[in-house]
């Protein structure tokens, strides 16, 4: 995504962000424990026991989730024992539709996260036979697409919305956070939402404060555990020494893949409403419609046609 040289228009930044389906999509599956639970369904997870003895998630947590995941159609139950009843959980079309966003984290984590030994370490795209990793693209031109190669069209959806413009409830540090920030099966919502504002021109402490109504108090540990945790950086402005301006860093332009992934299905195939952060390919003019491909043949990775190698002694 380019950086903006002009001042943004902060009010209408923060009406875009606040309505747009990647925040609203966040709210829905942006929690890392609802990730783990999706992300595991595409390794093969069904029954219940199978979420709790790999990811150690919380019982009434992870009945939560699946509870949640079942009302939103991600997932179906299906009844596999009666007495007592229980229930295997398997992706349902919707949930599949995720598979661009699932491999954008896969991607992500491979390069710049520390769970690469509890990920499948290889994939092999069986269409072509090759083993691959995704690789973001258009889909009017099918070339690949990088973040600095789009232009954004703001148009706030009123459908979308908050309610009466209250302040969004404000993110709390979890105690414990690994250090590392890695995102691979802890997708954090608000640091996806810094980065989104950050990419829309809003490179400022006060700006940030603005667009995401964040407590003043809140953002600025926030921000310092992701300057720590080397997803930003900060210094000086060099058109004012006075303030501190905030930069990405490659492992945060890297979840760009992740963050436009998760906002086309949210729009797509839950809100069935547009975004109000519209990007344009500046190659071949055209909205950009992401689609995740093979690095080796250039064809759409498909849930059906990609299997992959788990970690030695893990089982998928």
């Amino acid at each position: 995504m380019a950086v903006q040289q002009t001042e943004p228009d902060l009010n209408l930044v923060r009406d875009a962000l606040s309505s747009s389906t990647l925040s609203h999509g966040l709210k829905l599956i942006g929690d890392y424990r609802t990730s783990q639970v999706i992300f595991g369904a595409f390794l093969g997870q069904r029954r219940f026991d199978d979420w709790l003895s790999r990811y150690n998630i919380p019982r009434h947590t992870l009945a939560a989730r699946l509870k949640s995941l079942v009302q939103m159609e991600v997932l179906r139950p299906r009844l596999y024992q009666e007495r007592p009843m229980r229930y295997a959980y398997h992706l349902t079309a919707k949930g599949m539709a995720l598979y661009d966003s699932v491999l954008m984290i896969w991607d992500w984590e491979q390069r710049f996260g520390e769970r690469q030994a509890v990920l499948p370490a290889r994939l092999l795209h069986r269409q072509c036979g090759h083993a691959c990793h995704p690789e973001l693209a258009c889909t009017s031109c099918g070339e690949r697409t990088t973040m600095h190669q789009l232009d954004y069209a703001l148009q706030p959806n009123s459908r979308l919305l908050h309610d009466g413009g209250e302040a969004m409830p404000t993110p709390r540090l979890r105690a414990g956070a690994d250090a590392s920030f890695a995102l691979g099966l802890r997708v954090d919502r608000w640091s996806l939402l810094i980065i989104a504002a950050i990419t829309l021109g809003c490179h400022h402490f006060d700006q940030l404060s603005h667009v995401l109504r964040i407590a003043p108090g809140v953002l600025s540990k926030r921000l310092a555990n992701m300057v720590d945790s080397h997803f930003l950086v900060c210094a000086p402005d060099r058109a004012d020494a006075r303030r501190k301006r905030y930069a990405l860093t490659p492992a945060s332009r890297g979840l760009f893949g992740y963050i436009v992934c998760l906002a086309t299905w949210s729009g797509g195939q839950h809100f069935h409403e547009p975004s109000s952060i519209q990007p344009k390919h500046k190659a071949c003019g055209h909205a950009f419609v992401p689609q995740v491909t093979c690095s080796h043949c250039h064809q759409p990775l498909r849930p059906w046609d990609v299997a992959f190698e788990t970690p030695a002694g893990e089982t998928p």
